[in-house]
């Protein structure tokens, strides 16, 4: 036997007694194509030894007893869009995005199940670039929502919350409405509390909000985006996520 073969024999005999990908033993039992396979493996559909696994490519050897549960549906396989309370001064919003930060509030808990799926292929429609800013960031795999957030970000309006010290009182607020300055976006701005304002604008303006403060003396010590559009940050714990209902639009 040459060198070669001698290789590719070593190669290959660990790969053998590995077993074969899960995503191949679900098209045996299923008797359906590997993307079909790989679809309900993905969507949490399978067991392997009485655990469920998500990981097309696990291998599994052939004692090991491999279930597809009896109610498997790929239609749940719908793009998921994801909700998060973003805590201000958080660098990386994407590591508050696992199964351990699903709020316990999502009123999806009993209908959605929560796969590693959901958490790939996501992207950050309205971020929060200010490191004082917090509230509700969207992750969608939704084309369409993303869309709507990216393209439409001009006229969706977005609800904040922002605290500022100076002198509110004296502050040209109504100057806001019409933009305080020609490279400033004009906002609807009212008096919440003693050092506390309201902004409602584009979301293309949100992250001027500060600028906006500044423009008129004040200068913003904390903000809170509670609203996008029609999906409102609501009772969301901080640090946490749930899932966009079917029924709420933005």
């Amino acid at each position: 036997m040459s060198d070669k073969q001698q290789a590719a024999s070593g190669d290959s005999a660990p790969q053998e007694s590995e077993g074969q990908r899960l995503s191949k033993r679900v098209m045996q039992l299923k008797g359906c194509s590997r993307s079909v396979a790989e679809q309900y493996v993905e969507g949490g559909w399978v067991s392997v030894d009485g655990e469920v696994q998500e990981e097309p490519g696990l291998r599994v050897r052939d004692e090991q007893r491999v279930l597809i549960a009896a109610d498997a549906s790929l239609l749940e396989l719908a793009p998921v869009t994801l909700l998060l309370h973003q805590p201000a001064g958080c660098r990386d919003p994407w590591e508050l995005l696992d199964l351990h930060t699903h709020s316990a509030t999502d009123p999806q808990a009993g209908r959605m199940r929560v796969l590693r799926r959901h958490f790939k292929h996501l992207q950050d429609c309205a971020p929060l670039q200010h490191r004082l800013a917090s509230g509700l960031s969207v992750f969608t795999q939704d084309r369409n929502i993303a869309r709507r957030l990216v393209e439409d970000a001009a006229t969706l309006e977005h609800e904040c919350i922002v605290e500022v010290s100076g002198d509110v009182a004296g502050a040209d607020l109504a100057s806001l409405r019409g933009g305080a300055a020609t490279t400033l976006p004009p906002a609807k701005v009212s008096r919440q509390s003693e050092n506390h304002l309201r902004f409602a604008l584009a979301g293309t303006a949100v992250n001027a909000i500060a600028a906006l403060c500044a423009s008129v003396g004040l200068k913003m010590v904390g903000m809170r985006r509670i609203r996008i559009g029609r999906v409102p940050l609501s009772k969301l714990p901080e640090g946490e996520w749930r899932y966009l209902g079917r029924g709420e639009r933005f």
